[in-house]
């Protein structure tokens, strides 16, 4: 389905997004705290953004089956393996945001 392509493009966009701010939160925290702050915030953001559309994509593949059985088993291949990789992505986001609440 197209649509899973297009909001898989928009999640990697999302993780990429939350981890430019976070290493920029990390490198300025003690320079300027106050921006550190909000770019920390904007980091998390993203990722709630990110998980949003992770969840439509969850429902639409849930919907497909509820309504025409399996998804395409390529269908489900490419999006199995783009999912993982966007898993290791969001953790590597996730341990940095750890490191800022915890320096």
């Amino acid at each position: 389905m197209k649509i899973i392509e297009i909001l898989s493009e928009k999640i990697e966009e999302e993780i990429c997004d939350a981890k430019s701010y976070i290493e920029m939160a990390l490198k300025y925290k003690d320079e300027f705290p106050e921006l550190s702050r909000t770019l920390f915030n904007l980091s998390s953001q993203e990722m709630e953004h990110m998980n949003m559309l992770h969840n439509e994509v969850a429902a639409i593949i849930k919907r497909y089956r509820e309504t025409q059985g399996d998804p395409p088993a390529e269908m489900m291949a490419v999006y199995e393996y783009l999912h993982k990789k966007q898993i290791d992505k969001s953790a590597k986001v996730k341990m940095m945001q750890s490191m800022y609440r915890d320096s």
